[in-house]
């Protein structure tokens, strides 16, 4: 069946997001020493406050602009969401900029995303936390558009990647809008990371079982514009649905060391594929 405008967004339960903790901050990137390194490699991530210029933030939301209105005609990396999938294409530019959940593969298509990617001072952070030269593999923009915004489950990204168990895997999210408790800031748990991988199920997305999320452990990451978090790809991580009537957008870049050489599909979901293990949700 076709999807509409009156598609329902797959909620989830309130619950798995309750919180009244909220995540230890640094003010900028200089304040990256060597231990907060270690705490990174303890806590699973690091938050910064301000680790871009207004500037460089106004620069890279007007790129995200500029590729959903269409301005390079090749780019094809788009995600509407699916209340809005239906029609997406008759939408005006205006309306199709609250209609998107996700834009993926855009290094190649606009200078200023490629370049807040491969940020020195962000560069110099991910080598020193992973011992090794930093390599991008993923770029990805996301959205939550004012109240049909989704939830992004609770996982591990390494679930999602084909790399050995032990590699460090770092994603950094950097903040283009306030993102906040009420608009879908991302939710952590940390040292979560040190406890391996664990089974992933396709549900609401590819993610963990509901039952096993450690919510009481769990913090949140509100953060300002020009606002990043750094996370190791074992941290389980999520976010709720967007029921207020602000939007979130966010860079998210994930990085590998470059020595790590790649496993198979099939190899990975023999470690993470909760349904290939024979396991149950």
């Amino acid at each position: 069946m076709a999807e509409t405008s009156e598609t329902p967004i797959a909620m989830h339960e309130p619950s798995l997001y309750e919180t009244t903790r909220r995540a230890n901050y640094l003010d900028t990137l200089a304040d990256i020493d060597d231990r907060q390194i270690a705490r990174f490699h303890e806590q699973g991530y690091l938050a910064i406050q301000q680790a871009f210029t207004p500037q460089q933030i106004e620069s890279a939301g007007q790129a995200m602009w500029d590729l959903i209105d269409g301005k390079s005609q090749d780019f094809k990396g788009i995600m509407a969401e699916a209340a809005k999938r239906g029609h997406f294409s008759k939408l005006t530019s205006e309306a199709r900029r609250d209609s998107v959940r996700k834009i993926w593969k855009f290094v190649d298509y606009d200078t200023r995303l490629n370049d807040l990617a491969h940020d020195p001072n962000i560069l110099s952070v991910l080598s020193r936390m992973m011992d090794d030269t930093p390599v991008l593999f993923q770029d990805m923009g996301l959205i939550k558009p004012p109240h049909i915004g989704r939830e992004k489950p609770w996982h591990q990204d390494c679930a999602y990647f084909n790399y050995p168990v032990g590699t460090t895997v770092v994603g950094v999210w950097i903040a283009i809008d306030a993102a906040t408790e009420e608009n879908g800031c991302l939710h952590i748990i940390p040292g979560s990371h040190r406890e391996g991988p664990i089974p992933h199920f396709r549900r609401r997305d590819w993610q963990i079982c509901d039952t096993d999320v450690a919510v009481p452990r769990n913090v949140t990451v509100p953060l300002d514009p020009g606002g990043c978090l750094f996370w190791h790809g074992m941290t389980h991580h999520g976010s709720p649905t967007n029921q207020s009537a602000h939007r979130r957008r966010a860079l998210q870049y994930h990085y590998r060391p470059e020595s790590t050489v790649e496993m198979t599909t099939k190899e990975r979901l023999a470690i993470y594929g909760g349904d290939e293990l024979g396991v149950t949700c």
